[in-house]
């Protein structure tokens, strides 16, 4: 099985989100059997917690079940477990990279790497803007299902 591992702040907003969306896009196209996901905090401001309310209404409002959550800290085992380490932003992917070290660091990338815009996600934690998230994460996910399908992985 192929292990994707979702990385922001605080685990709390865009990483669930992603693996939220992830999971659905893989259930939709029958590939949950082959592909799993999870997500982690890159810091503790928010162990233990569930998703932000406006990550959970969002989802919600798009049909798109919640997978059920309690934030997190990525570890560096996760380096070694998962076969992708994805970042919502620079920030996220240089404290992903500190964590799972130099054997390791070559898995983390930027959620919208694998989009035709790459770019970071802004975090609705600050902006407020739950929506544009999700607009990102669809895009960075749908781009993600693509690639998993070019690389042999679906």
């Amino acid at each position: 099985m192929y292990r994707i591992l979702f990385v922001c702040h605080g685990n709390i907003c865009r990483s669930p989100m992603a693996e939220s969306v992830m999971h659905d896009l893989l259930v939709r196209c029958g590939a949950e059997k082959k592909v799993a996901v999870s997500s982690a905090a890159a810091h503790t401001d928010a162990i233990g917690c569930t998703p932000h309310r406006g990550t959970v209404e969002c989802l919600v409002a798009r049909g798109i079940p919640l997978v059920p959550h309690t934030a997190r800290l990525m570890t560096r085992g996760d380096g070694d477990l998962y076969d992708l380490l994805i970042g919502m932003d620079r920030w996220n992917v240089e404290d992903m990279k500190s964590v799972v070290g130099a054997k390791n660091a070559h898995k983390v990338r930027l959620l919208l790497d694998f989009s035709p815009r790459p770019r970071p996600i802004a975090d609705p934690w600050y902006t407020g803007n739950f929506d544009e998230t999700y607009r990102d994460i669809a895009e960075g996910c749908e781009g993600l299902l693509r690639y998993l399908g070019s690389c042999g992985v679906l």
